[in-house]
């Protein structure tokens, strides 16, 4: 089918390209997080190098399914081997806190308490956060460059976001 070559944002792939949607992707260089709605709405997925040749291969299991990308743009300081993320009980950076510089399959397991997050700061690269552990469900792509790496709410994780639970995190390869 037809195909075109990002290199920036594009908040409309209608209407930059005129593609109706986008049904697969290859990744070259860098990381980049995809939107099922125009204007970076809706769910995200993060698009690491490689190929997705088809929905499954982006959404993953145990998520939102989506056989459409409408909107990308890439990931801004992603630095695999720097990566700080705080992540704390309350809004607005009240209550336990939980400091993590690796990735962590389950929180639960490495004592994180809750299956929520009220808020968290990225303090440096890029994180994916997904709603159940073992990187599965939902994913809300965290960056330092993004909301000053400041989330004081988790409905700033993602226009879909409509809880805080966070059972997994891991660093943004790139």
């Amino acid at each position: 089918g037809r195909r075109c070559r990002l290199l920036s944002d594009c908040a409309n792939i209608g209407e930059r390209v005129g593609l109706r949607r986008v049904r697969s992707v290859k990744v070259e260089n860098g990381a980049w997080v995809a939107f099922e709605y125009p204007d970076f709405q809706g769910q995200q997925f993060i698009l690491e190098k490689g190929d997705y040749p088809r929905w499954s291969a982006w959404s993953g299991s145990g998520g939102h399914h989506s056989d459409q990308l409408l909107s990308f743009r890439p990931v801004l300081c992603a630095n695999h081997s720097d990566s700080r993320v705080t992540l704390f009980e309350g809004e607005n950076f009240q209550g336990c806190k939980f400091e993590l510089n690796d990735d962590y399959p389950s929180l639960p397991s490495m004592g994180w308490a809750s299956k929520d997050v009220g808020s968290l700061k990225v303090s440096s690269g890029a994180w994916v956060a997904y709603q159940y552990p073992g990187y599965r469900g939902y994913q809300y792509v965290l960056e330092q460059d993004r909301h000053s790496g400041e989330f004081r709410n988790y409905s700033e994780f993602g226009t879909q976001a409509h809880t805080g639970q966070l059972q997994s995190i891991r660093r943004v390869q790139h």
